[in-house]
């Protein structure tokens, strides 16, 4: 019996051990949320009006001519997969790689620890990520794209829904989405719609890039936290159960040690 108590507090003494880790990491998560959130929303607003200047741009019949429009006969698909930093955010990772098999054939680009462990080297941290790696990729993705090396970019990215809900999806870039309709009223492209596209390109691909990884980054803090907050709900009951199985282990012990007195004392 003594043995059995002693296994219990050591346990009881682990999974405490494990709840002070999992508190701590969830007060790291929740510091984080609110600035991660600020700048999506931020990120949000620029990737908005960058796609609202592109998508009247497109909806120009000048513009069709454009190679960003019309593709190229490559049939190669690159794909920009936004990860994780760090893992302990429930299956947020998990669900980013499941997307990305659907994929088997496409060229991967990774960003996030996790994605660079999974597919090789790329951009460690999409946290620090900025706008000025962001550049440097969107115009070497276009250069690669005007020279036939692929022939449709997407971005695989998780959402930020809601505090509980995140999900992991797939956005497309280039070609370039043809926009029916036609241009504002008053707007005058200088010097002419098909040069600003093709000028704009780089920029919208770099709104695009940021805003996702953004949003992605908000979406594993919230995921991070969740599952630091289930996991610590899940430990203590764990202690919990465990200090009732040690409580009563413990009983049993004082009562067979009263007991085998009582008989010692009646044999005498």
């Amino acid at each position: 019996m003594g043995a059995d108590t002693k296994a219990l507090r050591t346990r009881i003494k682990s999974v405490d051990s494990t709840l002070h880790l999992t508190t701590a990491m969830g007060f790291v998560a929740s510091s984080k949320i609110r600035r991660a959130t600020e700048k999506m929303n931020k990120s949000r607003q620029y990737s908005k009006a960058v796609t609202k200047i592109v998508e009247q741009l497109t909806s120009s019949a000048e513009c069709r001519k454009s190679p960003y429009i019309k593709g190229n006969e490559s049939i190669v698909t690159k794909l920009i997969v936004i990860a994780g930093d760090r893992g302990l955010a429930g299956g947020y990772n998990a669900n980013v790689f499941r997307l990305v098999k659907q994929y088997p054939n496409a060229e991967i680009i990774p960003i996030g620890k996790r994605a660079c462990d999974r597919f090789g080297s790329g951009f460690i941290t999409s946290e620090n990520f900025t706008m000025e790696d962001g550049a440097q990729l969107s115009k070497e993705l276009c250069r690669e794209y005007l020279e036939g090396e692929f022939g449709r970019l997407g971005i695989i990215y998780t959402k930020s829904i809601s505090v509980m809900t995140q999900e992991a999806s797939v956005k497309w870039l280039l070609p370039l989405e043809k926009k029916d309709g036609e241009k504002q009223s008053g707007t005058i492209f200088e010097p002419d719609e098909l040069t600003i596209l093709n000028t704009a390109v780089p920029e919208y691909l770099n709104g695009k890039l940021i805003g996702c990884i953004r949003e992605s980054f908000c979406a594993e803090v919230l995921a991070r936290r969740m599952a630091m907050d289930s996991a610590g709900k899940n430990a203590q009951m764990m202690i919990d159960d465990l200090q009732l199985q040690y409580n009563r282990a413990r009983q049993g012990a004082i009562t067979q040690e009263i007991t085998e007195i009582v008989a010692g004392a009646g044999d005498d």
